[in-house]
């Protein structure tokens, strides 16, 4: 089996936060952001971790400096999650297989869930189906404001339809992405240019790829093996506490 690799896209600020910390080093029970993500990936089986740094790299780096198997990718300008990817092409460039692609401001993400999609996705290639894409999403009750899966009539993924560009009955849409990607690394590769920052923010956003890969005739796979409670995000303050509270509810479990 190929070794499994991940990007951890670590290098934002968080305004929100209300701290001068790189928002992956704000702590949860003391415990730093991105700790719980490379845990979780750990335990995994993941072997090969490219951290994306920017805001106060250094301190990122320090703080992960005792982790085996961790390396960095420096993202000096932040023009979204497409172009932190992007500042990882050296490092993954001779890689073949697949790698996964995690914010580092998901303290939530389960080991089962990564291994699951990894399982998902290496049994599809054992079977001649490989994938160039698969999505983890998750079945929300109140999906407002969250992007929403597409399919066909017969199940297959087509596409992500944002919030504020879904019709009525799209927004009836209960299954979400929750931007838990597993990419075939050089279809992501040959991807990566095709990304065009024609919005508002003018950034280039991973989310935009599986449409590309769709477009180039490649197979893309959704699946909602994501639990509830990986759909907590760390955006404020108030969220530290909720996903604390989340936390100590997996631990009791």
């Amino acid at each position: 089996m190929e070794k499994r690799q991940a990007v951890v896209m670590a290098a934002g600020k968080g305004t929100r936060m209300k701290s001068d910390l790189p928002k992956v080093l704000y702590p949860v029970f003391g415990k730093p952001i991105i700790d719980y993500v490379l845990d979780a990936l750990e335990k995994a089986g993941v072997g090969r971790v490219i951290v994306v740094v920017g805001y106060r790299g250094e301190m990122v780096r320090e703080a992960l400096a005792g982790r085996k198997n961790v390396e960095f990718a420096v993202q000096a300008e932040q023009l979204g999650t497409g172009h932190a990817v992007m500042c990882c092409r050296g490092a993954l460039e001779n890689s073949e297989g697949s790698v996964f692609v995690i914010a580092g401001d998901s303290p939530m993400l389960d080991a089962e869930t990564v291994g699951e999609l990894f399982r998902i996705y290496e049994a599809d290639a054992a079977r001649g189906k490989p994938v160039s894409a698969l999505l983890g999403t998750v079945v929300k009750e109140d999906p407002a404001g969250m992007g929403r899966i597409l399919r066909d009539a017969d199940g297959e993924f087509i596409g992500i339809i944002e919030d504020k560009d879904a019709s009525d009955e799209q927004k009836k849409i209960t299954e979400i992405n929750m931007s838990y990607y597993l990419f075939n690394t050089r279809d992501l590769l040959d991807s990566l240019s095709e990304i065009k920052a024609n919005n508002a923010q003018k950034e280039y956003y991973i989310t935009d790829v599986p449409a590309i890969l769709l477009g180039k005739g490649k197979r893309v796979k959704a699946v909602p093996v994501l639990k509830p409670s990986e759909c907590l995000g760390v955006n404020t303050v108030d969220d530290v506490r909720r996903v604390e509270e989340a936390i100590a509810a997996r631990r009791e479990s």
